[in-house]
């Protein structure tokens, strides 16, 4: 019995030690390096800084024709491939001519009794001025015969300006394209019955290449980018360049150049309208497509640019970044940020050149803590 009570007290020293030993270990194992903390910075710089913005934006034709009979008629043919590249001049529609040319027979043959009246009128005065001279006649005679010659002079460019408007009218029996494009499809067939000046259009003409992007931008951002290059912090470009991104996520090869900005504002949505013009000698971009471009709007210079990876928010919202000041010691500063330009924040205020800004390790360091600063490029991406 004493030999069990002496083992079971052995054992329990035993076990009271390895625990002891456990503890004494673990409280080592957690007590901290001696040192500052090492930290990736990057030093702040000045420079010039092109500012571009994401907008959203819809393709528009170029030129767009809705194209309309200008004379009444039967349609007898269509003369296009719908879907096709058409030249302007190229024949769309032949309306049926009979009434048109019969009607420009006659003006013809007006014209030709007109100028045979003139001719009459013009030896009758001729003859009548050499009698009143002698007496042979009356006066009121003579004024007869020059009022006749005035009559038929005037009767001769009626008659001309009526073979005009039949040739015309013969002509518009005829329809054309008026410009250079794309031609959609045929909204009449062969048999129906058009008007001058109807409503409906016969077909659509549109010019693809080159291509406009209307882009919508908020008026409150284009007043403040104008009040900018008026203050001379923002530098205006001699010709902003403009670059897409197609709905599918993929860039569109050409680059685009803006031609002007809307006078108004869109009351409805705050927005001013901005127009660029892009190539399209492929007729990748059809009317109506959504995409995104960025557009170039100026130079920002002498601008401070910190990565995204330094700023954080503070519980209020307030743009914050920390540095690693001259004496090695961490600082909490309260920055003023604009935009995002790429990866990096653009700062307005609260930064200086040559402060250190933490971009690695900012979970291992607090206000006040010592730090050592190294290029970030140097720090392990993982810690």
């Amino acid at each position: 019995m004493k030999s069990r009570i002496r083992f079971s007290s052995v054992l329990l020293v035993s076990l009271l030690g390895l625990v002891l030993s456990a503890c004494d270990g673990k409280t080592q194992s957690t007590k901290p390096a001696g040192g500052p903390v090492e930290v990736g910075v990057v030093e702040v710089t000045r420079g010039d800084v092109p500012l571009e913005a994401e907008l959203p934006g819809r393709t528009n034709a170029f030129r767009k024709a809705e194209v309309r009979p200008q004379v009444s008629g039967i349609i007898q043919k269509r003369l296009f491939t719908e879907g096709a590249v058409i030249k302007a001049g190229t024949p769309l529609y032949q309306i049926d001519p009979a009434s048109y040319d019969a009607a420009f027979t006659s003006a013809k043959a007006e014209l030709a009794r007109a100028e045979a009246n003139l001719a009459a009128a013009v030896a009758r005065e001729s003859r009548y001025k050499n009698l009143v001279a002698i007496k042979a006649i009356s006066q009121q005679e003579y004024d007869d015969a020059l009022a006749t010659l005035g009559q038929s002079k005037a009767s001769v460019q009626v008659a001309k300006a009526g073979v005009t408007t039949a040739k015309i009218n013969l002509d518009y029996t005829r329809v054309l394209a008026p410009i250079d494009g794309v031609i959609g499809k045929s909204n009449v067939t062969e048999g129906a019955l058009v008007s001058a000046g109807q409503a409906d259009v016969l077909a659509e003409i549109q010019q693809l290449d080159p291509i406009y992007v209307d882009v919508s931008q908020s008026a409150e951002q284009l007043m403040q980018l104008r009040r900018q290059m008026a203050e001379g912090s923002v530098a205006a470009l001699d010709s902003a360049k403009v670059r897409l991104l197609l709905g599918d996520g993929t860039a569109y090869e050409h680059i685009g150049s803006l031609q002007f900005a809307e006078v108004g504002v869109n009351e409805s949505t705050g927005t001013v309208i901005l127009r660029a013009q892009f190539p399209n000698p492929d007729r990748l971009l059809l009317p109506g497509m959504f995409v995104r471009t960025t557009l170039e709007e100026g130079i920002r210079t002498n601008a401070i640019l910190v990565s995204q990876r330094g700023v954080t928010r503070d519980r209020t919202g307030n743009a914050t970044a920390m540095i690693v000041n001259k004496d090695g010691v961490v600082e909490l500063r309260t920055i003023t940020v604009a935009r995002t330009v790429g990866d990096q924040w653009l700062v307005l205020t609260g930064l200086e050149v040559g402060d250190q800004v933490i971009v690695e390790g900012l979970q291992k360091v607090k206000p006040g803590a010592p730090a050592k600063a190294v290029a970030a490029s140097a720090t392990k991406t993982g810690e």
